[in-house]
């Protein structure tokens, strides 16, 4: 794996560089100080991956990530992004753009300490973009190249497109959409939530993992995006119909009944759960536990497990499941996790889960 370092500062082109040094299989070939030496050192050494800091004078990640494009680079990118609300906007329209993943400038700690940070959050994300590169090779699909398959949707027994596992929601009442997403997430929900209609008639609850200052920037800009209005959940929101709840990151997000039996959106300080703070299963686990039988759930692209756990309890109540496939995904771990283990009731390309939320919502209701 060929890295391209780009950064403005000293400290951390040589602190990114060691990190990467010390990961077998990889190789940093170069470093650069700013956005226009980047893409002439992109076109030169021609890297499998670029880290690439957000926000550099004279030319920023966002305008580098613009230019590769019509300068026919395909190397994947990770940002490093500096943990306030300009790095947080920035960060997710780089997203949005095609980078592959981000984390986040550590700014206190002890050179040590720093450069393990940055080698255990490096680490897992070169090894996932390599599987996805694998994985876009064995499809014959270019190198690099936008997440646009369109291909049927592997579904291994006992998996089948259509089967039913459990029951339908309660004849009349309201369902839930509960969808979690992780590396890769911000481009997936921008393609994802503009399909939704505006009279979906049932609640969304996303849990995206990311940490403080970045989900508010994300849910502003998937609301520019969608004719359903997309806002960062607020603790005792009622959460109504025809709206999106993105949960804040750092910290967890719940479901629960109000005094009418209306869902109420509880934010709260609990610990991280498998590793992730939002966690997908606490979420879920909340909806199965308050609401059995309502929830519609939907895994996308995503590192780990974090889902399937919360999924099972879903299932025992009566839940339609929808996994993203493995050809659009950008990480294909949580879905992997949750088809393996027989939870998931559909299949399919990112441009179909739209159209299978609607469906199961609209027949769960009937």
């Amino acid at each position: 794996m060929r890295v391209l370092v780009v950064d403005d500062t000293v400290v951390f082109r040589r602190a990114i560089s060691d990190a990467l040094s010390g990961l077998p299989g990889v190789e940093v070939v170069g470093t650069a100080a700013n956005g226009k030496l980047a893409l002439a050192r992109m076109s030169a050494l021609r890297p499998d991956l670029v880290t690439l800091d957000i926000e550099m004078p004279e030319m920023n990640g966002i305008e580098v990530l613009e230019a590769m494009g019509p300068a026919g680079l395909k190397a994947g990118v990770i940002v490093l992004s500096s943990v306030t609300t300009r790095g947080g906007e920035m960060t997710v329209r780089a997203l949005e753009l095609g980078a592959f993943d981000f984390i986040t400038k550590p700014d206190r700690g002890t050179s040590a300490e720093n450069l393990a940070y940055l080698r255990e959050s490096l680490q897992p994300m070169i090894r996932a973009f390599e599987r996805r590169r694998d994985i876009r090779a064995m499809l014959g699909q270019e190198k690099g190249a936008p997440q646009q398959a369109d291909v049927p949707a592997a579904r291994p027994a006992p998996i089948a497109p259509d089967r039913q596992i459990g029951r339908r929601p309660a004849s009349g009442t309201t369902p839930l959409v509960l969808i979690g997403v992780s590396t890769g997430g911000p481009a997936a929900l921008a393609a994802l939530l503009p399909a939704l209609p505006a009279d979906l008639n049932a609640p969304v609850l996303i849990v995206q993992h990311m940490p403080p200052m970045f989900t508010k920037p994300l849910a502003a800009s998937l609301a520019r995006k969608t004719a359903l209005p997309v806002k960062e959940a607020q603790d005792g929101d009622i959460a109504q119909a025809n709206c999106v709840y993105l949960a804040p990151g750092g910290s967890q997000m719940k479901v629960v009944a109000g005094t009418r039996g209306e869902p109420v959106l509880r934010i709260t300080g609990d610990p991280p759960e498998n590793g992730c703070k939002p966690a997908v299963d606490y979420l879920f686990r909340s909806a199965a536990l308050q609401f059995p039988g309502r929830a519609v759930a939907a895994i996308l692209t995503g590192m780990g497990n974090d889902g399937t756990a919360g999924l099972r309890l879903l299932k025992r109540g009566g839940c339609r499941s929808i996994a993203q496939d493995e050809a659009t995904c950008v990480v294909f771990g949580m879905p992997k996790e949750a088809i393996a283990a027989g939870l998931i009731d559909t299949v399919a390309p990112l441009d179909r889960i739209a159209a299978a939320i609607v469906r199961s919502v609209r027949e769960g209701g009937a």
